[in-house]
């Protein structure tokens, strides 16, 4: 949560008759509520959007917009819960102009699509939103996919449509993870980072519609009741573009780097590479057992950053050659059926020169050690 919305926030919740107007509003025939998408930014809880529901009745003085995203930074344990997968975060509303203020001020895009309701499904929404605002439905676990801001919003509309009308187009043929990587294309590391961390969940078809942009896509094609669900996309505000040029933060820099180890032929630099990848394996084993994100469990991805290259380190470091070859190898047939495993997928090419890297050593290791013992035998 930005500054600007922390304070607004704050300052909405220091002022009680909003509550009660809100919660006692009758609309009137010319209410309307319209679903908010918001554009990308570059911070880690921005990647992907954001998604509001405003409810307009000038009629009544009324212009909210309802935020299913709020989270408190100070949360105790903050980092540890959001690791975890219990993080709570919950459900607020701001003054529209508020609302817009504050986006554009960080130079994001606001889209905006009416919702084609009824009257009466106009204030069953409105009623079932302060029904959640104002009660222990305000606060709700957030799972990256299955419950964020955007499927908050979807299950609210959907309720009140009485079926299932927004959802992903069929037939789905797209993975979460080639939905989720073109949003990271501007920086490479962010993108390495998410899927090294992100497991067999984000391979499957892309069954929930999760993400703000992507809802907007398919509400321009939404038909209930054999009329469009929305009007129109109404472009509220275009972020203006940013240009960044980063010499480094690319796939380029980062393969060119890390098969620059091979060429170093530096058994110093062969084993720090090993030690940071034994390590990242160590954490995302740590993590798929601690955590109750879905997402990161039973990730295939230790294959290739394997815990037991550690083991491989303090080995060479005594030189046991014996257990240098043997791990040496182990690893090597990891990395084989680790390729196996994502030879169709769509972070193959990001991991390309972590595979060759790590198999040009290993393979040279082995073959030195089991040369030397079957002399010394």
């Amino acid at each position: 949560m930005s500054r600007i919305r922390l304070f607004f926030l704050l300052l909405l919740l220091a002022f009680p008759l909003s509550k009660g107007f809100s919660q006692s509003a009758i609309l009137s025939d010319s209410a309307k509520i319209s679903i908010l998408t918001i554009g990308t930014a570059n911070e880690s809880h921005t990647l992907y959007g954001h998604t509001g529901l405003r409810v307009l009745d000038e009629q009544r003085g009324l212009d909210i917009v309802y935020n299913f995203g709020y989270f408190d930074f100070n949360t105790p344990y903050f980092l540890a819960k959001f690791v975890k997968g219990d993080l709570q975060y919950f459900v607020a509303t701001n003054p529209y102009a508020d609302f817009e203020y504050s986006y554009r001020e960080e130079n994001r895009s606001i889209y905006e699509q009416e919702l084609n309701l009824s009257k009466i499904q106009k204030q069953k929404l409105l009623e079932e939103l302060n029904k959640t605002l104002y009660s222990d439905e305000r606060f709700y676990t957030y799972k990256f996919i299955d419950r964020n801001c955007t499927t908050m919003v979807i299950d609210k509309v959907n309720d009140v449509l009485g079926s299932k009308i927004i959802t992903t187009k069929k037939p789905v043929t797209v993975t979460y993870r080639e939905i989720l990587n073109p949003y990271l294309s501007s920086n490479f590391f962010q993108k390495l980072g998410i899927n090294i961390i992100f497991g067999p969940k984000t391979d499957r078809k892309a069954e929930v519609l999760f993400l703000p942009l992507e809802l907007m896509d398919v509400l321009k094609t939404t038909v209930y009741n054999g009329k469009p669900l929305v009007t129109e996309t109404k472009t509220v505000f275009e972020a203006k573009p940013v240009k960044t040029i980063s010499y480094w933060n690319n796939i380029y820099v980062f393969s060119a780097l890390i098969l620059l180890i091979v060429v170093l032929k530096n058994n110093t630099v062969y084993l720090t590479y090993f030690t940071i990848l034994g390590l990242l394996g160590v954490f995302l084993s740590l993590v798929g057992f601690y955590s109750f994100h879905e997402e990161v469990c039973w990730n295939y991805n230790v294959l290739l950053f394997n815990p037991s290259l550690l083991l491989l380190v303090y080995f060479y470091k005594k030189k046991n050659r014996k257990w240098i070859s043997n791990l040496a190898l182990f690893n090597l047939a990891c990395i084989a059926i680790y390729l196996v495993v994502i030879i169709n997928k769509a972070q193959l090419l990001l991991f390309m020169s972590l595979l060759i890297t790590s198999t040009i050593i290993l393979a040279k290791w082995a073959r030195k050690n089991k040369k030397i013992k079957t002399v010394t035998a």
